[in-house]
């Protein structure tokens, strides 16, 4: 049975992927240390590599804040960075011995904003933007060895992610992405021989609402 390490997987993204890769037979092995808490993360990932090294590692964990930048505190600063950027790169480092042993498989779960530069988003953009230039040049390291990595970037996905946000994808099932949609590629990847290296997934149209000031965030 192959050994998937996974942030993430209380999410929306993060939780479809754990409740799709079980159903392919594989371990879903949840890190639950906060991922600003890079002490807490080392302890965690060294201590489940006695046990249950990986054979894959994915990255679905996520924090975002959109608004101008200057308006940002330095906690949402920190932590964007934190959980976007340093918590994958980490984890990477981590791993990597056991996934060349195994030949295994990363998967970072980027973002659409990593690929344009939009208003609003520029920190966001980015660890995102980060994180995928991270993702490619890593697999022209790790390649050699039989290691995969593939980053994806989907558009809007109608998780929890937008609670806190005030915007949020609009009602219909064409204008945002599902997350079993997203979990269904991350099986299919894994499955694959060859690498994908790097995938944008859009829904049909795009739909984008803000929420009324009486609406809970």
């Amino acid at each position: 049975m192959k050994h998937v390490y996974l942030t993430g997987s209380t999410g929306g993204i993060g939780q479809a992927i754990a409740q799709r890769l079980q159903r392919d037979g594989m371990h879903i092995v949840p890190l639950r240390s906060r991922l600003e808490d890079v002490a807490a993360l080392q302890d965690e990932v060294r201590s489940l590599r006695q046990e249950t090294p990986p054979d894959a590692l994915i990255h679905a964990a996520g924090f975002g804040r959109f608004a101008p930048h200057e308006t940002l505190s330095a906690d949402d600063i920190v932590r964007m960075v934190a959980v976007n950027l340093t918590a994958p790169i980490l984890l990477a480092n981590l791993c990597l011995r056991d996934l060349r042993e195994r030949r295994g498989h990363i998967v970072h779960i980027g973002s659409i904003e990593a690929t344009r530069s939009a208003r609003w988003a520029a920190l966001y953009s980015a660890t995102k933007g980060g994180l995928h230039h991270f993702s490619l040049a890593l697999y022209e390291e790790v390649r050699k060895a039989g290691i995969k990595v593939t980053i994806l970037h989907p558009d809007l996905v109608r998780t929890p992610f937008f609670d806190a946000l005030d915007f949020a994808p609009e009602d219909g099932d064409d204008c945002a992405l599902d997350p079993a949609e997203i979990a269904q590629v991350v099986s299919d990847i894994l499955a694959r021989a060859g690498t994908i290296t790097e995938l944008v997934i859009r829904p049909r149209r795009l739909g984008i609402r803000k929420k009324s000031a009486a609406q809970p965030t």
